[in-house]
C-alpha cells in the first residue's frame, strides 16, 4: 500500500469527547473512526490490525478442534424465551425491534441458545461428542453508558466458542486445554506477561468461572495477583474462603487494575435440559449435554494492546497483529535516484511477500516520522539521500528506536530474521 493512496489521515488530537487512550490514538492514526457514543468503524489499518488478532485466535481455537461458523445477529425470542432469559430483568443489555409484519426480534448480545437449539439436529448418540463449535460474531449489547473506547462498545466482534461434552470430566479436560490456548494466544499478542488467569464469580452458570485479566491502570476490574503462580483473584470472590481454597495468602497477592481479555465458564446442563439437547449413551439412556462457554473480543484485545503497548509517541504494535510487516519512508528532497531506490526497494520487499505501507508522500521528514511513530508498524526503513550515499537502508526498530544501517542484498533477511524473531 502506497500510503498516498491511503484514504484515511492521521489527525494531531481525537474527539473531545473521547477520553480513553486506546481510542484517542486508533482515531488520530487513523485505525477507527467514531459513529457514536459506543459505536466505532473500522478504517483499512484498523481491519488488517483486527483480523490479524482474529487469525492468531482461530489458529489457536482450530488447533484445540474448533469447528468454526457463523451464526445470525438476529434472534428469534423462541429458544429465549426457554431459559428464560428474553425478559429484560434477566438480560439487561437486549436490543429488540418489532418486524414490520408483526412479532419481536432480538439482536444477539451471546449466542448459547441458538447454538444448542441447532445442536440439537446434530448430536443425538455418544458418538457424536465430544464437539467444539465457534464463531466471530457481531454482538449488540444496549449499555447504559459505553465508555473505554473500543474496550465496551455497544456493538463488536465476539469470538465465542461453546463445548459440547458427555460428561463433566470431558468438559474439564477441554476447559483447561481451552485455557491453555488462550495463554498462546496472549502471549503470540505480547501481552501474555501481564495477563493472569484470574478466579472469578461464575455468575448464573456456576459458582465460580476464570477470566483473563491484563494488568493496565485503565482497567474496570481489581485483582489480586498471585506473581508466583501465575494466577490472580478477582475482587468479587476475593474472601478467606476463596483464598484457602486455592492455597494462597493475603500476603502474596498485589492489587491492580486489569482489563478482561477473556473469559472461560462452565455452563453446566442449563441449556442443554432447557432446550433438549440430549444424547443415548453407551447403554441407552438418555443424558443431557454438558457444556462451556469461552469468549475473547477481538477489539476489545486491540484496544487493551494500544492501551498497554503504547508510548508517549503513538502505538507499537505487536508483529504478530501489525497492519503491515515494515513502514518504507522516502525522504527524497526531490533527488530522483533516491525515489527509483525506494520504489526500487518496494518492489522487492513486495516479490518477497512483505507486506509494506509505503510512505511516498510528498511531505516533510519530521511529519512522516511522526506518523510512522503514531502509526506503530514494527520496522520503520528510511530512504534518503544518506542511507544511498552509504550504500543501504536505515532500519528502525519501532519498539527500541534502535537504528541499524543495512545494505540492500541483505534487507529481505533482516526483515524475515525480525518476523520470526
Amino acid at each position: 500500500m502506497r500510503q498516498s493512496q491511503l484514504f484515511t489521515k492521521t489527525r494531531k488530537s481525537a474527539p473531545k469527547d473521547e477520553i480513553a487512550k486506546n481510542a484517542q490514538l486508533l482515531i488520530r492514526a487513523g485505525y477507527i473512526h467514531k459513529e457514536m457514543a459506543g459505536v466505532y468503524s473500522y478504517l483499512p489499518l484498523g481491519l488488517r490490525v483486527l483480523n490479524n488478532i482474529m487469525r492468531v485466535i482461530r489458529e489457536e481455537m482450530n488447533a484445540i478442534g474448533g469447528q468454526e461458523i457463523t451464526l445470525t445477529a438476529l434472534q428469534n425470542p423462541a429458544p429465549w424465551k426457554k431459559t428464560d432469559r428474553w425478559r429484560d430483568d434477566a438480560i439487561d443489555v437486549w436490543f429488540k425491534t418489532e418486524l414490520k409484519a408483526g412479532g419481536e426480534l432480538g439482536l444477539a448480545t451471546t449466542h448459547e441458545e441458538p447454538l444448542t437449539a441447532l445442536m440439537t439436529e446434530y448430536i443425538n448418540s455418544y458418538k457424536d461428542l465430544p464437539r467444539y463449535v465457534y464463531q466471530f460474531q457481531t454482538k449488540f449489547r444496549n449499555e447504559l453508558r459505553a465508555k473505554s473506547g473500543i474496550m465496551r462498545s455497544r456493538e463488536f466482534v465476539m469470538k465465542d466458542l461453546y463445548s459440547f461434552s458427555r460428561n463433566e470430566q470431558e468438559f474439564r479436560e477441554f476447559y483447561e486445554k481451552c485455557a491453555e490456548a488462550y495463554k498462546k494466544i496472549f502471549n503470540r499478542l505480547e501481552i501474555g506477561e501481564k495477563t493472569f488467569r484470574t478466579f472469578s464469580s461464575g455468575g448464573t452458570f456456576s459458582r465460580f468461572s476464570d477470566e483473563f485479566q491484563t494488568v493496565c491502570d485503565a482497567g474496570e476490574d481489581t485483582i489480586y495477583v498471585h506473581k508466583e503462580k501465575g494466577i490472580a483473584v478477582n475482587k468479587e470472590v476475593y474472601t478467606d474462603e476463596v483464598l484457602a481454597e486455592l492455597g494462597i495468602k493475603k500476603e502474596e497477592l498485589s492489587e491492580a487494575k486489569a482489563i478482561e481479555v477473556g473469559n472461560i465458564f462452565p455452563l453446566g446442563t442449563r441449556f442443554s435440559d432447557a432446550l433438549g439437547l440430549k444424547f443415548k449413551d453407551d447403554k441407552g439412556a438418555e443424558t443431557p449435554v454438558v457444556m462451556g462457554s469461552y469468549g475473547i473480543g477481538p477489539g476489545r484485545v486491540m484496544g487493551t494492546i494500544v492501551e498497554v503497548l503504547s508510548d508517549e509517541k503513538g502505538i507499537i504494535w505487536p508483529k504478530e497483529i501489525a497492519p503491515y510487516q515494515a513502514h518504507l519512508i522516502l525522504i527524497s528532497g526531490g533527488n530522483k535516484d533516491v525515489i527509483a531506490e525506494a520504489d526500487r526497494l518496494y518492489d522487492l520487499l513486495a516479490e518477497h511477500g512483505i507486506e509494506t505501507l509505503y510512505d511516498d508522500r510528498d511531505a516533510r521528514a519530521g511529519e512522516k516520522f511522526a506518523d510512522s511513530d503514531l502509526l506503530g508498524i514494527p520496522t520503520r526503513l528510511v530512504v534518503s539521500e544518506k542511507t544511498l550515499a552509504e550504500g543501504g537502508v536505515e532500519v528502525i526498530s519501532r519498539k527500541t528506536g534502535a537504528t541499524t544501517l543495512v545494505s540492500e542484498s541483505a534487507i529481505i533477511q533482516t526483515l524475515v530474521g525480525k518476523q520470526g524473531a
